[in-house]
């Protein structure tokens, strides 16, 4: 079994830190939850953190294909970033997400392809993210319609991760809780059955005044001065995985 995963920090791992300072992410999950099924896994993950859907259809993509030899399955997930910024153009998302169908059909590689969990409840221009994300949907419910090589991991559509309690304190990435409800609807997908984790009743309400400045301080401001600037969290990072790695399961 070869797996490899390309995208954002969605697919990085973000908001899922281990000791060391390296993220794991719900792609990291899938891997050994596959290794665990079928007794290891070779495993590749080009994710980098705040990448648009055009370097991932094309870089990311032609490096996953490229690698010798071919995997046996694919996870895409691509436009979170395009959708928080100017310029939206759902034609050409589309475009490049029949390039990312095409390409795995000729290879004649699986591909899931994943939506990541709505978030719109607790982001500034929620409703402009929220109707990009509805023409997203739709375009990747016609390809899985028309391709029997595609399944589509719907967690936008999933009522229960937009709850705070599988959100980072950024509320943009998933906290570890939300990257394992992730990873075990992927590996559902998969057939390999896996506990669907659920966060326990209650979330914390809404925050108050000093609270939602902090968060602006925090987050929105360095976001902002980001885009002014032209820079990316993921300048001068690296894909964590970029060739084949062995996953062992339990019994190794």
């Amino acid at each position: 079994m070869r797996y490899a995963a390309i995208g954002d920090s969605f697919t990085e791992g973000v908001g899922d830190p281990q000791p060391d300072g390296t993220m794991r992410g719900w792609a990291d999950l899938v891997a050994l939850g596959l290794a665990a099924a079928h007794g290891s896994v070779e495993y590749a993950n080009f994710a980098i953190r705040g990448r648009l859907i055009e370097p991932i259809a094309t870089e990311q993509l032609d490096a996953a294909l490229a690698l010798d030899p071919r995997p046996d399955v694919l996870t895409f997930n691509g436009s979170g970033n395009d959708m928080m910024r100017p310029g939206w153009d759902g034609a050409r998302v589309e475009a490049l997400t029949r390039r990312v169908v095409d390409r795995t059909a000729d290879a004649g590689v699986r591909l899931v392809i994943l939506s990541g969990p709505d978030p719109t409840e607790r982001l500034p221009r929620g409703r402009s993210f929220s109707e990009r994300a509805d023409e997203l949907m739709a375009i990747v419910d016609r390809l899985e319609a028309e391709h029997d090589h595609v399944t589509f991991v719907d967690n936008y559509r999933d009522p229960e991760m937009r709850r705070a309690a599988y959100w980072d304190t950024d509320r943009i990435h998933l906290n570890p809780l939300g990257h394992s409800r992730v990873a075990a609807r992927v590996l559902a997908a998969l057939d390999v059955e896996t506990d669907l984790p659920v966060a326990p009743e209650g979330d914390a309400g809404r925050p108050g005044v000093l609270a939602e400045a902090a968060y602006v301080g925090r987050y929105v401001l360095p976001w902002i001065g980001r885009r002014l600037t032209g820079r990316s969290s993921g300048d001068g990072r690296l894909p964590k995985h970029p060739g084949w790695t062995t996953v062992e399961g339990p019994s190794a």
